[in-house]
């Protein structure tokens, strides 16, 4: 059997962070943020892995990848290019932006033969979050449908005190299987409503009202999302959430490919700027329609990650932190 690999989304630009956090170093070393989800890899038992990057940043990439990670695992870089579309379609005049992460999966077909796993970059997801999807794709195998994975977080684990973060919110059946995921855009710590407020009518105040000058305390706050007529509601810090670590067989492949051409119709009438084939909303539907059994594998993980510039001095202490009390060595490579 074929082991199972590592598929890497690299290639999105860092809009709100403003620049390509991907490659920004969060050590004294050097070390940015996947040389750590790489070395949980390794350890976990991956030898393969496979890069989705722009053309345009591969030789910054590889000048901090292959150097490292790249003595230890073996290392493929295929280039999410927005052209790439099936025939009869083409690329809407201004537009820049990718066709979003089952576009960028889909550039790393070639490239995998069996099981595969997918990742963030930008994200530093937990050593054990690689042992469970590890020993979950060795033995995953389509039968009577699709047999994928997910890896599970606690939401109040993978916030930012400095603004809103999109989310999968997930329904999880009581087998430990996922029944769907319900996408929050826009979803963040926020005032407490006051008692005698109805929740969800959006007048809890706002963080700079409440905050008097620094991050709200943990007391007076709680997680609260947007819905699209602009109120707020509240949801459990205990909820469990997609952070975009999926396990797949090759079927997913076939499924993202046989749907590109409806998404691509759907998007370039009503938003051919900016819509985005999404790997929740593909599983969301594979799910609604039998097809796929998704197996949420749960972690008390804590998830960090640099959406804002604010966020960078926290996950460099995270990472010392780690490193001094021997989570990790302090050279990783």
């Amino acid at each position: 059997m074929t082991k199972p690999a590592l598929v890497v989304m690299a290639a999105g630009m860092g809009a709100r962070y403003g620049g390509l956090k991907q490659i920004e170093p969060i050590t004294e070393r050097g070390e940015i943020i996947i040389d750590f989800s790489l070395y949980d890899a390794l350890m976990a038992g991956f030898e393969d892995v496979v890069f989705i990057i722009k053309k345009e940043i591969e030789e910054d990439i590889r000048a901090l990848v292959d150097k490292g990670a790249g003595q230890h695992l073996n290392i493929t870089y295929v280039f999410q290019e927005i052209a790439d579309l099936p025939p009869g379609y083409t690329v809407p005049e201004g537009r820049t932006k990718p066709w979003g992460t089952c576009h960028a999966v889909l550039a790393a077909k070639d490239a995998i033969e069996g099981n595969f796993c997918v990742i963030n970059a930008d994200d530093y997801y937990g050593t054990q979050a690689f042992r469970l999807m590890y020993e979950e794709l060795l033995t995953a195998s389509d039968h009577e449908t699709y047999d994928y994975s997910m890896v599970g977080y606690r939401l109040a684990n993978t916030l930012t005190d400095h603004g809103h973060v999109s989310r999968g919110v997930c329904t999880i059946g009581p087998e430990g299987t996922l029944l769907g995921v319900d996408e929050r855009l826009k979803i963040m710590h926020r005032p407490k409503p006051k008692s005698d407020e109805p929740k969800g009518d959006g007048s809890c105040g706002t963080l700079d009202e409440e905050r008097r000058g620094g991050i709200l305390p943990p007391a007076a706050r709680s997680i609260q999302y947007e819905d699209e007529n602009g109120a707020w509601h509240e949801v459990s810090p205990d909820a469990v959430v997609s952070m975009n670590f999926w396990g797949f067989t090759p079927s997913i492949f076939r499924e993202m490919e046989a749907g590109f051409p409806a998404f691509l119709d759907k998007a370039l009438s009503e938003n051919p700027q900016k819509g985005e084939y999404l790997l929740p909303r593909k599983i969301d539907d594979l799910l609604k329609n039998g097809k796929a059994s998704v197996k949420v594998l749960p972690t008390d993980e804590q998830w960090f990650g640099i959406t804002y510039r604010e966020d960078r001095e926290y996950v460099e202490n995270s990472v010392r932190a780690m490193k001094d009390s021997g989570l990790y060595p302090e050279i990783l490579w």
